[in-house]
């Protein structure tokens, strides 16, 4: 799927729980829309890395993220025993050596990865549902791609097999497009009729 459907399945399931989670936010639904995109964050080309890689490829992508994780390792080393860095480390680690749908940013056990630094800002700023709103954006985006042919590896790194619903999507083609943009049109739909009302 494409960012913006993805995009569009986390805003509106944020929109529907909100009430749940203290009511609208709009941090939250930031936070909401980032964590939409960020199981794609292993794919060169994904909307971070167009921002982050000077150069859109798996060697640069690598590169990148390794550095980061080995200045993070050396400020943890400097600063102090600070568990969360070691494990945003070993996150920028895998994320180095994933390729996209294939591996460890498509997994279940990434987004506990993602949901501990949630967890650990959480608490140390004292801010509210940080958690929660990271759960749904991943959460979103790995039941949007569960929905296509390709499906995810949703176990890994336990089991490689890749996850899909019984009915799917197949991605780029003229069906496949046809479908994910009416996908996208009742997301949009349905948050102009309720985000006014949320807010």
């Amino acid at each position: 799927m494409k960012g913006k459907t993805h995009i569009g399945l986390g805003t509106i399931t944020y929109v529907s729980l909100c009430d749940k989670l203290g009511g609208f936010s709009y941090i939250g639904f930031l936070i909401v829309i980032i964590s939409s995109l960020l199981p794609d964050i292993d794919h060169p080309k994904s909307t971070f890395n167009k921002y982050i890689l000077p150069i859109k490829n798996k060697k640069t992508k690598k590169s990148v993220y390794l550095s980061f994780a080995i200045i993070i390792l050396w400020y943890d080393l400097i600063k102090g025993d600070m568990p969360v860095l070691r494990v945003a480390a070993i996150a920028l680690i895998l994320i180095a050596f994933s390729s996209h749908r294939n591996g460890f940013t498509h997994s279940i056990f990434s987004m506990i990865v993602f949901i501990i630094l949630a967890g650990y800002l959480e608490f140390i700023f004292k801010w509210n549902y940080i958690v929660e709103y990271i759960s749904i954006g991943y959460g979103m985006h790995l039941v949007g791609d569960m929905l296509t042919v390709q499906g995810v590896p949703i176990l890994y790194p336990l089991v490689k097999k890749k996850i899909k619903f019984p009915l799917t999507i197949k991605m780029n083609t003229k069906i496949g497009n046809f479908i994910e943009e009416f996908i996208l049109i009742l997301c949009l739909i349905y948050l102009i009729y309720y985000l006014p009302r949320k807010i």
